[in-house]
């Protein structure tokens, strides 16, 4: 029984973040992100329940680490965009 969980801060819908050292390219595609608008506070309540997550920019990345869901050394950071997936057994 997976619950896996993706949110992204709201301003980065249908953003590409372009890393220009290696030319990758990732899209923050609407269809997949956009859901229901909550507020950061109930996204983590949501996201305690997950077993897979993946998570876009610095707002829900920076609560994930503060709720302990994410290890800061784990955030990788595209052109100043915080992107983090986390796998929980």
């Amino acid at each position: 029984s997976e619950v896996i969980a993706a949110a992204c801060d709201e301003n980065l819908l249908g953003a590409t973040i372009l890393n220009p050292e290696t030319k990758a390219r990732i899209y923050i595609d609407p269809v997949f992100y956009r859901g229901e608008l909550l507020s950061v506070r109930d996204a983590i309540e949501i996201l305690k329940t997950s077993t897979q997550a993946n998570l876009v920019g610095k707002n829900i990345v920076d609560a994930a680490v503060k709720a302990g869901l994410i290890d800061p050394t784990a955030v990788l950071v595209v052109n100043d965009v915080k992107i983090a997936i986390y796998v929980r057994y």
